[in-house]
C-alpha cells in the first residue's frame, strides 16, 4: 500500500467528524419529533377518554330513551280505555310549577288504585298541558315537568314506569278559552290516558 498525504487524512477527519455531527442532529431531530407525536397521542388519548365519559352517560339516556320509546309504541297500537284529567279547577298547580297538591296526590293515589283493582296490563300516556301564558319553550318545559311529576308519582306507588309514557302539549292543545281565567284553569291540565 502507497503512502496517503496529509490531505486525505484530513479530508477524513473531516468526513468522520462530519458524520457524527449529522448523527448528533439526526438523534436531536428524532427526539423532536417523538416528543411531538407524543404529545399528540397524549391529547388524543386525553379526548377519547373525554368522548368515552360522555358516551357513558349518552348510554344511559340512550336507554332511557329508548325504554319509553318502546312504552310509546306500545302505547300508539293500543286500544284506549278511558282518561282521567288533572286540571288546574279542581287539582291546584302553583304557578309555574309542577308540585302536586295534595288533592292531587288523593286522585292519583285512587288512580293507581283503580288500576291495580282492574289487574290489567294497561299503558298509561301522561299528557302535560298548560295555558297560554309565557312563551312557547317555558310552556313546554312545564308541561312535561307536570307530565313527569304524575309518572314519577304513580311509579312510588305501583305502576311501572316500562308501563308510562309523557309528553308535552305545553299551550298547543287548549280546551278552554284562554283570554279568560276558568278557561286558562281548565288548559293547566295533565291528562292520563289508560290504553290496554
Amino acid at each position: 500500500m502507497g503512502r496517503l498525504g496529509p490531505a486525505v487524512y484530513v479530508a477524513a477527519v473531516v468526513a468522520v467528524i462530519a458524520f457524527g455531527l449529522g448523527g448528533c442532529a439526526t438523534k436531536d431531530y428524532v427526539n423532536q419529533q417523538v416528543a411531538a407525536e407524543d404529545s399528540k397521542v397524549e391529547a388524543t388519548q386525553n379526548q377519547v377518554n373525554r368522548h368515552e365519559a360522555h358516551l357513558g352517560q349518552l348510554d344511559q339516556s340512550t336507554k332511557d330513551a329508548l325504554d319509553r320509546a318502546t312504552a310509546a309504541g306500545k302505547l300508539a297500537q293500543g286500544k284506549f280505555l278511558y282518561a282521567m284529567v288533572l286540571s288546574d279547577d279542581s287539582v291546584k298547580f302553583p304557578a309555574d310549577s309542577s308540585k302536586l297538591s295534595a288533592e292531587a296526590q288523593q286522585r292519583l293515589l285512587d288512580f293507581a288504585a283503580k288500576l291495580k283493582s282492574d289487574n290489567r296490563n294497561v299503558y298509561l300516556e301522561i299528557q302535560g298541558h298548560t295555558d297560554s301564558r309565557g312563551s312557547d319553550s317555558v310552556n313546554r318545559r312545564l308541561g312535561q315537568e307536570r307530565a313527569e311529576a304524575v309518572r314519577l308519582f304513580m311509579n312510588e306507588h305501583g305502576v311501572p314506569l316500562n308501563r308510562m309514557s309523557t309528553i308535552s302539549y305545553g299551550k298547543q292543545d287548549p280546551v278552554g278559552d284562554n283570554k279568560t281565567s276558568a278557561g286558562r284553569a281548565q288548559n293547566r291540565r295533565v291528562v292520563l290516558i289508560v290504553m290496554s
